[in-house]
């Protein structure tokens, strides 16, 4: 089964990447994570280097867009099918470049995504 990235992620339950790492579980969706620090939410070990995963489907951005720049190459070679702009993290060069590269992209909150059955 395809997994989501979440980009972002943060052992702070108070921080949306963290939630959105909960529910994606709770909904049974695999799950991998990359953050500024290691550490684990729930079954989910956060990954503080860039792992050429292969099996990709969704990417959930929760980076703002200047720290989105660093991510551009990784995003575009994880050859996802879609990127999730969740709010605050809009970002319009970015949209060029998936559109580019045969990318889809949504500005949608993850969290709205799974509680309407529309993830």
């Amino acid at each position: 089964m395809k997994k989501t990235i979440v980009l972002g992620a943060s052992e702070n339950i108070e921080r949306y990447s963290n939630k959105a790492i909960r529910m994606l579980r709770e909904y049974g969706h695999p799950v991998v994570a990359h953050g500024l620090r290691m550490g684990q939410v729930v079954d989910v070990d956060i990954a503080t280097d860039l792992i050429g995963y292969n099996d990709i489907d969704t990417v959930t951005l929760y980076l703002n867009p200047q720290r989105q720049v660093d991510f551009y190459d990784y995003i575009i070679r994880l050859q996802p099918q879609r990127v999730i702009f969740n709010p605050g993290t809009e970002n319009p060069e970015l949209y060029k470049l998936l559109i580019k590269n045969n990318i889809g992209y949504e500005e949608a909150c993850t969290l709205v995504l799974l509680r309407t059955n529309q993830f």
